[in-house]
């Protein structure tokens, strides 16, 4: 029957439906799978439903009759059409229901944004859309759509994923609508913002998210990630520093204030003269000194030992990239005393070089000249730095 393609595999029964499924033939499909029960020994159903136009009342009756007999049955690629019905009706309470998702080609397509886990790629004038690296990403995607919501719920200006899609050639995206709308870093390369417009923006951004106040369990704790980067070096820095290291960051206090986690020029877009907010996953709460962290690395510790690569990640000179980051640290801090500004780089230094030093050894660093370079480069700083500061607090 045209409506019906089976076959068994592990255990599984794995179904296709296609074209209609309705009063007039839903007893011939009845039949035939009542055949393959008979047949056939499984103990769970994968339901194919990608090229199923259309189920009726009568349809929905047999996926109950399967469920039942099976209730480890899932239906996948379900067309926004069949997928309300399904909602309607209350399927989707009672069972996994995986919609299908629209397929959307960023070969070729501009890299705007870029962090930890995904790059950011506008795909026309009105759409942007966030490629998740992992190519299981659907959890991950809904968490950061989850964070983002919390944050533009609390006031912070953020871009809001309407859609998600699949990617061609594997993996998924979340997408928004950002009209016209470009990062601050490309604002800064075409010319159409100075250095000082640039810091102006990101830090006004900066400031709105670090006094937005969150619930604890709303969002991640930055310390404890934080902590465990520190207590990972316990085998690699002298006791005396380690432990130093470890009370710094433990003695840092609970903090309930909204933080990015990975704040640069390339994860805020301009728009009508707004900044938005993007790359929402690394959403999280605690000191800024740990944003501050995070932002040191981006603009001067990832490439300090080749400044030459520095374009390839911000679109902009080493050199660019620190005068933003020292600007933004004075506008941060309300242009401070020139001793004081030093003291909260140093700060920030401790939590960029303790995260880097961490993050080259686990990619297995030691394993090459120019990996143990690098480790030896951060230890440095560490062994350096830690003896010059009693507080990460300011």
């Amino acid at each position: 029957m045209e409506n019906v393609a089976y076959s068994v595999n592990n255990n599984t029964l794995y179904l296709q439906l296609k074209g209609r499924i309705d009063s007039a033939n839903s007893p011939a499909v009845d039949e035939i799978l009542g055949r393959i029960r008979k047949e056939n020994d499984f103990n769970a159903v994968d339901i194919d439903c990608e090229n199923l136009k259309y189920i009726s009342s009568a349809g929905l009756r047999l996926i109950l009759r399967i469920r039942k007999k099976v209730p480890d049955t899932v239906l996948r690629e379900v067309s926004p059409e069949v997928y309300e019905i399904l909602s309607m009706t209350g399927f989707t309470e009672m069972m996994e229901v995986r919609k299908a998702y629209r397929v959307i080609d960023v070969e070729g397509c501009e890299v705007i944004g870029q962090g930890a886990n995904g790059k950011v790629y506008r795909i026309d004038a009105d759409t942007i859309v966030k490629e998740f690296l992992n190519p299981d990403a659907l959890d991950d995607i809904s968490r950061e759509r989850e964070l983002a919501r919390t944050a533009f719920v609390l006031g912070v200006p953020t871009a809001i994923s309407y859609d998600v899609v699949r990617l061609k050639g594997g993996g998924y995206g979340s997408v928004f609508e950002l009209l016209n709308a470009g990062s601050l870093a490309k604002f800064l390369i075409a010319g159409k913002m100075t250095v000082d417009e640039v810091v102006e923006h990101s830090v006004g951004l900066l400031k709105i998210i670090h006094s937005t106040q969150v619930k604890p369990d709303s969002m991640p704790e930055m310390k404890k990630t934080v902590q465990n980067w520190a207590d990972f070096l316990k085998e690699y820095l002298p006791e005396e520093h380690f432990k130093k290291l470890h009370d710094l960051v433990s003695a840092v206090p609970e903090n309930n204030h909204m933080m990015h986690g990975d704040y640069h020029i390339k994860n805020v877009m301009y728009q009508n003269g707004e900044s938005l907010l993007i790359d929402m996953d690394t959403l999280c709460h605690g000191h800024p000194v740990f944003e501050l962290g995070s932002m040191y690395n981006a603009y001067r510790g990832f490439h300090e030992l080749c400044p030459e690569k520095a374009p390839e990640f911000l679109g902009i000179s080493y050199e660019m990239a620190g005068e933003i980051w020292d600007k933004s640290l004075r506008m941060y801090l309300d242009d401070p005393e020139e001793e004081f500004l030093r003291e909260v780089e140093k700060k920030a230094q401790i939590v960029g070089y303790t995260r880097l030093m961490r993050r080259r050894i686990r990619r297995n660093g030691f394993d090459s000249e120019e990996g143990r370079k690098e480790i030896a480069c951060y230890k440095k700083h560490l062994e350096e730095l830690l003896p010059q500061v009693d507080s990460l607090v300011f």
